[in-house]
C-alpha cells in the first residue's frame, strides 16, 4: 500500500487536512447549536490523525535524510489548518519526497548510526512496526485525553 515514502506522507497529509475539517465543523456546531459532543468527536479524530501524521513525518524525514529545517517545517505544518497538503506539494516539487524506503545499509557513514539501524528494522518489518507505531500513538493519545484540553488548564477547569 505504501510502497514509497511519498505515498505514505501524501496519505497522512491529506488525512490531517481532512481532520481539520472535522474539528472546525465541531467548533461551529458547538458555537451555533451548543453541541459539545461535536468538538469531542472532531477533536478526538483530529488529535489522533495529527499524532499519526507527525509520526509519519518523522519516519519519512529520517528515511529521506531531510535537513532539520525541512523536518521541522513538515511536522509543524500540521499545526496550521490545511497546511499539510501545500507542504506535501512543496516537498514534491523540490524532489524531497523522491526515493525509496532505505531498508539496507549502504557505504554512507550515516547508515552506521543506531537510529538509522533502528529505522531499517522498522522498515523491514512494516506490519509489526505499523502495529507498534499505532499502539504508541494510541497510548500518547489516551494520555493526552486523560490530561485534558490545554484550554481547560488555561481557564482553570482542569
Amino acid at each position: 500500500m505504501f510502497r514509497t515514502p511519498h505515498t505514505l506522507f501524501r496519505t497522512l497529509a491529506i488525512a490531517e487536512a481532512g481532520s481539520w475539517t472535522l474539528l472546525i465543523a465541531g467548533l461551529i456546531l458547538r458555537a451555533s447549536l451548543g453541541w459539545d459532543l461535536a468538538v469531542t468527536l472532531g477533536g478526538g479524530i483530529h488529535g489522533f490523525v495529527f499524532l499519526s501524521y507527525a509520526t509519519t513525518a518523522v519516519l519519512v524525514s529520517k528515511n529521506l535524510r531531510w535537513s532539520p529545517k525541512v523536518s521541522v517545517l513538515a511536522i509543524g505544518s500540521a499545526v496550521v489548518p490545511y497546511a499539510t497538503v501545500p507542504m506535501e506539494r512543496w516537498l514534491t516539487r523540490r524532489g524531497l519526497l523522491d526515493g525509496a524506503w532505505r531498508r539496507t545499509a549502504t557505504e554512507d557513514p550515516r547508515d552506521r548510526t543506531w537510529h538509522d539501524r533502528l529505522m531499517r528494522v522498522v522498515l523491514t518489518h512494516p506490519v509489526l512496526s505499523g502495529v507498534v507505531a499505532l499502539a504508541a500513538v494510541v497510548v500518547v493519545y489516551v494520555v493526552l485525553l486523560m490530561l485534558g484540553s490545554p484550554l481547560d488548564a488555561i481557564r482553570g477547569e482542569g
